[in-house]
């Protein structure tokens, strides 16, 4: 593990078992400078462990950047718990779960991810008091992070067309959207009420069928949304959907999206840049969710949090300020930047 590219000096790196319960996890401490870590759980299915590793090594480490940034106060910390066939998300795994982020003592605080639920996160919760996310008076829609976040990849997204473009307007603009889940959805129904017109892609077709119904919208196959020629492409599904075999392929000026570790290396983001394609960096736009679900720990009321997803435009021209005079990549601009605010630079 130590040999790792995405080891990167983590704090802890903690293997989670519960045999009876069906536990196997992996919760990943990046950085605690400047608070305790915080970070989603994920339920997912691997193909090897080392997977699951290095998905929880990388996602914490984003955790770290995008809390800096958003001005949070917390460090970054993420967790995977492994799904497959002998291993199935019930009551008991969840409440193991909770007993092994109890004994860490609150140097991780999690709230839900891929595969979690803000229910799921109740149950987890019935074991130990860090997490955040929680639903309200039994209200699951209320502790939803994907609207939130979903209106901040929306709003970063006017910044760079603006940058791009010359203009915020996205009437006529062409985007094409991966995943429509939590996240995804959202923001092609913000797109489409400003009159933006999109090409979709999800593994569950229903899903895409119904989005498409709804706001105009065409549909592609999930290997096929790289080649549609537009203007934005917008990732919203799982990671590393920016890599050798996908970059040479996109026939976009803008890529801005709500999933996390979109770039399979930190190469990639040169390679975006080379072919004059402008990236904005995850975790600098889809820092609304956290923002939400931190507020019942940091005690900011709703319009507070508003604000803070209302900087989100701000941050991405104060990121591509700093790669133009770099002469960086908008991604190594914004980590430099993280890293200056908890000391490590």
């Amino acid at each position: 593990m130590f040999d790792l590219p995405d080891y990167d000096d983590h704090e802890a790196v903690v293997v989670a078992r519960d045999a009876q319960a069906g536990l196997c996890a992996i919760i990943a401490i990046h950085d605690t400078t400047l608070g305790p870590a915080h970070g989603g759980a994920r339920f997912w299915t691997y193909d090897r462990p080392q997977d699951a590793i290095v998905d929880a090594l990388r996602l914490s480490r984003g955790m770290t950047y995008k809390n800096a940034l958003a001005g949070l106060p917390f460090g970054g910390g993420k967790s995977v718990i492994m799904a497959g066939k002998d291993r199935t998300k019930t009551p008991e795994l969840l409440e193991a779960f909770g007993v092994a982020v109890e004994k860490l003592g609150g140097r991780y605080n999690l709230a839900e991810d891929v595969g979690i639920s803000p229910g799921d996160v109740a149950t987890i919760a019935r074991r130990t008091a860090h997490v955040c996310g929680l639903p309200a008076d039994g209200n699951e829609a209320a502790a939803d992070p994907g609207p939130f976040t979903a209106r901040g990849v929306f709003l970063a997204m006017k910044a760079g067309l603006a940058e791009v473009r010359g203009s915020e307007d996205l009437g006529g603009v062409r985007v094409t959207v991966q995943g429509l889940g939590g996240v995804g959805g959202q923001l092609c129904d913000m797109l489409a009420a400003e009159g933006a017109v999109l090409t979709l892609a999800d593994v569950d077709p229903a899903r895409a069928g119904a989005l498409a119904a709804r706001t105009g919208a065409q549909v592609v196959d999930p290997g096929q949304i790289y080649d549609v020629d537009a203007d934005v492409y917008a990732p919203c599904a799982l990671g590393a959907t920016l890599n050798a075999a996908t970059i040479d392929r996109l026939k976009v000026a803008l890529v801005c999206g709500g999933a996390n570790n979109q770039l399979a290396t930190p190469a990639d983001g040169t390679a975006l840049q080379r072919r004059g394609i402008l990236y904005l960096p995850d975790f600098v736009v889809n820092a609304g969710g956290v923002t939400h679900t931190t507020s019942q720990l940091t005690g900011w009321p709703h319009d507070k949090v508003l604000a803070k997803l209302g900087e989100i435009p701000g941050r991405v021209r104060r990121i591509l300020d700093l790669a133009a005079r770099d002469a960086v990549d908008p991604q190594r601009a914004a980590e430099r930047a993280a890293l200056e605010i908890i000391g490590k630079r």
